[in-house]
């Protein structure tokens, strides 16, 4: 605000000297030629205090930007990895939430001791209102965030006991939001594992059914993705995304639905390709629809940040809580839409 309120002070000055001059002027008192040595006066005293303004404005927005430097640098560093880490071999894909707790801030918790053991092979569903914490489960599952107190097991071990890049290699995620990148999209599938052969890729695609889709594109395989990924469909980059995990061959795979703004024959084909992608996984799928989680082996229902609710589907019916409210409600806009 500095600046330009000594800009309108010496303008304000201006228009006095200006109206005092003409009417002094007028009355005989002064000549014009005083005015204007009054006027030349008057920018050389604004002109400095100007120039002071504009220094102030600078040193404020250094203030400022050191600030934000030194908020940064205060930061509390990332947890180091631990010295002596463990190497699984083969992951069975067992997790176990023992007596989680976690905030974003200390003086807020969101999780409040939850315990579950998950078995290899489980799907795991996540559901509630948007804005209910779905996605904090899994940011730490992949220790994007560290507990404030409890722990989580992958195979018996604590996920502390692995390097992060060793963790996060065991997921495999697909999101509704895509990316691929200026690349064909051989290479784009194979950036789930760029160990594999050609003969592999196709093989993925094949399961997550884009193999037709692809080879009806002008270079097939070869086929080069633009910056934006604009030459190809949302439902077509959703399959290529399923088609790179499946390569990669995770034990835990996260799956966001991304079905929601794609055409019904996309969708079941995506939904093909998921099944195949989650046999014999653990599946965590953060569910928007509830139709599509009725089989999952456990149900999580957060509600303002926390799990209020676990079990089955049945399980949960029975309850008639907020799951069993959330479920009809879903069931009747259903019913409405269709009539």
């Amino acid at each position: 605000m500095m600046m330009p309120i000594m800009s309108f002070v010496g303008n304000l000055g201006y228009v006095f000297v200006c109206l005092l001059g003409g009417y002094l002027t007028v009355r005989k008192v002064i000549d014009i030629g005083d005015i204007q040595a009054f006027i030349q006066y008057m920018r050389s005293f604004t002109q400095p205090i100007t120039q002071i303004a504009n220094i102030s404005n600078t040193l404020q927005s250094t203030a400022a930007a050191a600030e934000r430097v030194f908020e940064f640098l205060d930061e509390k560093e990332e947890v180091p990895e631990t010295d002596s880490p463990i190497h699984l071999e083969q992951v069975r894909g067992d997790v176990e939430f023992r007596h989680v707790h976690f905030g974003y801030r200390p003086d807020k918790m969101i999780i409040n001791d939850f315990s579950s053991v998950i078995h290899s092979g489980q799907t795991i569903a996540i559901v509630g209102p948007t804005g209910a914490g779905k996605t904090t489960v899994v940011k730490l599952l992949m220790r994007f965030y560290e507990l404030n107190s409890g722990s989580i097991l992958i195979d018996g071990h604590d996920s502390l006991e692995f390097t992060r890049n060793e963790l996060r290699s065991m997921f495999g995620m697909v999101l509704q939001e895509t990316w691929l990148y200026s690349a064909s999209i051989m290479e784009n599938i194979r950036y789930g594992n760029f160990d594999k052969t050609d003969e592999e890729v196709i093989e993925a695609a094949k399961t997550a059914h884009c193999d037709e889709f692809i080879r009806s594109m002008p270079g097939g395989y070869q086929m080069m993705i633009n910056e934006e990924a604009s030459n190809l469909s949302q439902g077509q980059k959703q399959l290529l995304t399923i088609a790179r995990t499946i390569l990669a061959d995770p034990r835990i795979l996260i799956l966001d639905e991304a079905t929601s703004s794609i055409d019904t024959r996309t969708e079941v084909l995506i939904q093909k390709a998921m099944n195949n992608l989650m046999q014999n996984r653990t599946s965590f799928v953060i569910a928007h629809r509830l139709s599509t989680i009725r089989d999952a082996d456990l149900i999580l229902v957060m509600k303002d940040g926390d799990i209020i609710e676990q079990g089955n589907h049945k399980e949960l019916l029975e309850k008639k809580g907020f799951y069993a409210d959330l479920y009809q409600s879903q069931f009747a806009d259903h019913e409405r839409s269709e009539t």
